[in-house]
């Protein structure tokens, strides 16, 4: 029977297959740290108090791309090349969500508009993000090699999330209730495509090296289908709602240093 326990532990007992893992997700931490230390950089004036906010989220981000190279170096491996396929975080752009890195390069001061859409695009993606770390901790939270990475991720994660929470129902109060309801919906939709494309994607690179049986990269395949359709359907609006979250001034202090793996 197919588990997500089951899958994750095939995946990270294989070498190349976790290689390829930790570096899709090394990369698409990295590529985050990058995104919100520009915004932070060229936020708004009438908004530079979120600066420190957005620095600690991306200098977190960072740590995490660190966290999972360090994940390789322990066993001797080295990252490989993120396939064009798998890569979350260019999707989402070419799919016109979030800040385009154009806009991201120049050195032209961010709109208040820019840091709404900002804010709530990562309180899309950081849904994701801390479903999937909530869920690897729960299978693996004690794993001797992964446990402590993952924990320390996880709670970032959350953190990242309560952060959104919070100034978006702040700035909501301030008048940019509708920009964010339109945002928040724009985001959520086109992220439950990228996220069923790129997990299609990453199970087929698994598959290959796994060398899975057709059947069972069938019935995988079928799973990413269903999950998206429930999604499609009425899932991707947990993406859209704002509640005030239990961790206040999530991101007020400075980032937590990466201890040694």
């Amino acid at each position: 029977m197919l588990t997500a326990k089951g899958l994750f532990q095939e995946i990270i007992d294989d070498d190349e297959s976790f290689r390829l893992f930790c570096s899709i997700a090394a990369s698409g931490e990295s590529q985050g740290g990058w995104e919100n230390a520009r915004i932070a950089a060229l936020v708004a004036p009438g908004m530079r108090a979120l600066a420190p906010k957005i620095t600690r989220h991306g200098a977190d981000e960072d740590k995490h791309g660190r966290i999972f190279n360090a994940l390789m170096k322990k066993r001797g491996l080295e990252p490989v090349p993120v396939p064009p396929d798998t890569d979350y975080t260019m999707l989402l752009e070419q799919r016109g969500i979030g800040l385009a890195h154009e806009k991201l390069r120049a050195d032209r001061p961010l709109t208040e508009e820019d840091v709404v859409v900002y804010l709530a695009h990562s309180r899309v993606t950081e849904e994701r993000a801390a479903e999937q770390m909530q869920l690897l901790v729960k299978y693996f939270g004690d794993h001797p090699e992964l446990g402590k990475a993952i924990r320390m991720i996880c709670n970032d994660e959350d953190n990242h999330l309560a952060y959104c929470h919070e100034e978006l129902l702040r700035l909501a109060r301030q008048g940019h209730g509708r920009l964010i309801q339109r945002t928040l919906r724009e985001s959520a939709l086109a992220e439950i495509r990228v996220y069923r494309d790129v997990s299609l994607a990453v199970m087929r690179h698994m598959g290959r090296i796994l060398k899975w049986p057709k059947p069972k990269a069938a019935a995988l395949a079928a799973g990413i289908h269903a999950v998206y359709a429930y999604e499609r359907a009425a899932g991707w609006h947990r993406m859209v709602d704002l509640r005030m979250p239990e961790r206040l001034d999530a991101l007020g202090g400075p980032a937590a240093p990466a201890p040694a793996f």
